[in-house]
């Protein structure tokens, strides 16, 4: 057998040796991207959405969501803004800007405003301090408010015409209460049985669902499918009977699974339709949040728009981020934002949509008072 010389062979071990180390990190390196290619990322549209028509400006914006045309519907307290944001509307003005804008506004996909309307009018309540807001496959606008005295939803046309209320004002709230809400924090539709689900909310502890055509009531229940009891809770226990407040979010699942955000216990809980506990995801168990309101790590959730929707993107607003979350796992595999307030930051991160392309949208309030659109970049 021919021997090569000692120099020869210890320079071809060191480059065989080189050359399969940089294969097995390249093999490493491709099994990372693999692994994180299905995780979605997403970028800030700092130019979404365009200035706002007619000198309006924004109050706290309290709800947000998505049409079936990927129209972004926001509702928003003008109530909320301070004199020195209202300046052009004094007489004579204190400066050029601003108005306030109406409380419901209706987007399309390029930041475009569409229309706008609400506040008081004849034949039902308007809410006291604007909250949730959704829009039914029918084009139908449901809105919620949390005051004290708000205990009714309302029902109007795409271009602000009344429908329905209901409930009816006032101070007297329960949880067993078969016709009146307890300050209502967020609704959605079931659309095979026609039902609209309430996340029922700042002042009682259940979920509720009514008729979407009659209001009709048809059932309720609290934390674990039980009868829910009202009383003084701690205002955080992850491992609570009951819910805590508010109940700030219902989903309705493709696979028929309802999620419902329990915000200051820090816990998403799963039902069934008919209210049986399915389980529990508790997220960031120890976020207590601040004595001012910012409380718990779960103030919404959106599913992605696969069909078996992978992913739950939840709204943190008190460590001001949206995370990714696994629907099937409940584990956390992403996030994105920060507390802030430029652009991709959030200030009380409140509310959130998705549109049928995955791209993210989010509402805020307390002094943040604006919308903000993510893009999906993987």
């Amino acid at each position: 057998m021919k021997q090569f010389p000692v120099k020869i062979t210890v320079a071809l071990s060191v480059f065989l040796l080189a050359l399969f180390s940089t294969s097995m990190f390249a093999q490493a390196q491709n099994a990372i991207k693999t692994n994180n290619l299905g995780i979605p990322k997403f970028a800030v549209d700092p130019y979404w959405p365009k200035t706002l028509p007619n000198n309006w400006i924004l109050g706290q914006v309290s709800g947000i969501a998505v049409d079936s045309k990927n129209h972004i519907w926001i509702i928003q307290r003008p109530r909320t803004l301070t004199p020195d944001e209202l300046a052009a509307t004094f007489t004579p003005p204190n400066s050029r800007c601003c108005k306030p804008a109406p409380a419901v506004i209706e987007f399309d996909e390029k930041g475009n405003v569409l229309q706008g309307w609400g506040g008081s009018g004849e034949g039902y309540d308007w809410p006291k301090n604007e909250h949730g807001i959704y829009v039914d496959p029918k084009g139908n606008v449901w809105i919620a408010g949390n005051d004290k005295e708000d205990r009714m939803l309302l029902k109007f046309t795409n271009n602000g015409k009344f429908l329905m209320q209901i409930g009816t004002p006032g101070i007297e709230q329960n949880s067993n209460d078969t016709k009146n809400l307890g300050r209502p924090a967020h609704m959605t539709i079931d659309v095979a049985a026609n039902e609209i689900y309430v996340a029922d909310g700042y002042q009682n502890r259940r979920v509720i669902v009514f008729d979407a055509d009659t209001g009709q009531y048809k059932r309720h229940w609290g934390a674990y499918g039980k009868n829910p009891v009202d009383g003084s809770y701690p205002s955080y226990d992850p491992h609570a009977e009951q819910f805590g407040n508010p109940v700030h979010c219902v989903r309705v699942m493709n696979d028929g699974k309802v999620y419902v955000c329990d915000r200051s216990s820090n816990r998403i809980q799963v039902f069934s339709k008919d209210g049986q506990f399915i389980k529990q995801i508790v997220l960031d168990p120890q976020t207590r949040g601040s004595s001012n309101g910012s409380s718990g790590s779960v103030w919404d959730l959106v599913p992605s728009p696969d069909q078996k929707q992978k992913y739950l993107f939840v709204a943190d607003g008190t460590n001001n981020e949206v995370k990714i979350i696994l629907r099937e796992t409940g584990e956390k595999v992403g996030s994105f934002g920060r507390s802030g307030r430029m652009a991709g930051d959030f200030h009380w991160i409140h509310n959130i949509a998705i549109d049928s392309y995955g791209n993210i949208f989010t509402s805020e309030v307390d002094n943040a008072k604006r919308v903000q659109k993510f893009t999906r970049v993987q």
